[in-house]
């Protein structure tokens, strides 16, 4: 391998590496601290498989310690021809395949809960847009509902297609690689890819999601439970700018977050450049 392919390779591994998270302050071992309900769920069924595995792996090297000691070679001692059990390999066969059905069932069902979007009007609507190398993050003004925004209508200024006939759209709050949410407030995302695959990931929250372009991925929802600022990560290579492609995400009480929508609400009706991003 000469030095300069080396060389690539570690520049490949460091801009595929996620960009961050929340700086770790007990060591490399174990998942890092979670913020979500949901997460919690997933930490459970994380450490199930876990305990089903260990199990598993123990018992096998058990059995295989107690056949290599009573089936060693000894002097006088004849090997022993066996056609084997039709009854145990049926029993060992069916145990695992029930306990992976099992651990299939449980993980389907955490899956298709954590997917439903919570009911309309519950949830902060939130929508998130990837373009090399920003998140563009908008939220609804005043009036609570999200402009209509089309791929169709994306232009250099007009960066997430929004409809300029949607009067919903005139008070949206429009942000680069900042997210505030309240917690313990469902917040549902709406995560769109204006150019190449993004992927939305924060490791605390236990939420990895992928940005399509022509797509609007609405079935990603979460509810924070834990005060904190953690890191926004573009988790799939999108380029050379890849590694540089971080946001901010911050939980905070519901107090915080009205002040702060507040501050916002009111720098968006100053600003100028129209509805779109500046």
């Amino acid at each position: 391998m000469t030095g300069r392919f080396r060389l690539s390779l570690l520049f490949v591994l460091l801009a595929a590496a996620p960009a961050g998270a929340e700086v770790r302050t007990s060591g490399i071992w174990g998942l890092s601290p979670c913020a979500t309900v949901g997460g919690h769920e997933i930490d459970r069924l994380f450490f199930l498989i876990l305990a089903v595995t260990g199990g598993v792996l123990v018992a096998v090297q058990a059995v295989w310690l107690y056949f290599l000691v009573k089936y060693r070679r000894r002097e006088g001692v004849a090997a022993h021809y066996t056609l084997g059990n039709n009854r145990l390999e049926l029993l060992w066969t069916a145990i695992p395949f029930l306990v992976f059905l099992g651990l299939f069932v449980v993980g389907d069902s955490l899956w298709l809960r954590l997917r439903t979007p919570p009911p309309e009007g519950t949830a902060l609507d939130v929508e998130i847009v990837g373009e090399q190398y920003d998140w563009l993050i908008r939220y609804p003004g005043p009036d609570g509902i999200l402009g209509r925004a089309d791929d169709a209508r994306i232009t250099p200024l007009n960066k997430i297609g929004l409809d300029p006939a949607d009067p919903h759209g005139r008070d949206d709050v429009r942000l680069y690689n900042e997210m505030v949410v309240p917690i313990g407030r469902p917040v549902h995302l709406h995560l769109r890819s204006r150019d190449v695959i993004h992927a939305f990931y924060v490791p605390e929250f236990r939420l990895y999601q992928d940005l399509v372009p022509g797509r609007t991925i609405g079935w990603v929802s979460f509810t924070a439970d834990r005060l904190g600022t953690y890191s926004i990560a573009c988790n799939q290579l999108c380029g050379s700018g890849h590694d540089a492609m971080q946001g901010t995400l911050r939980v905070v009480s519901v107090a915080d977050y009205e002040k702060w929508m507040a501050e916002k609400v009111a720098a968006s009706r100053t600003a100028a450049g129209g509805p779109d991003f500046p």
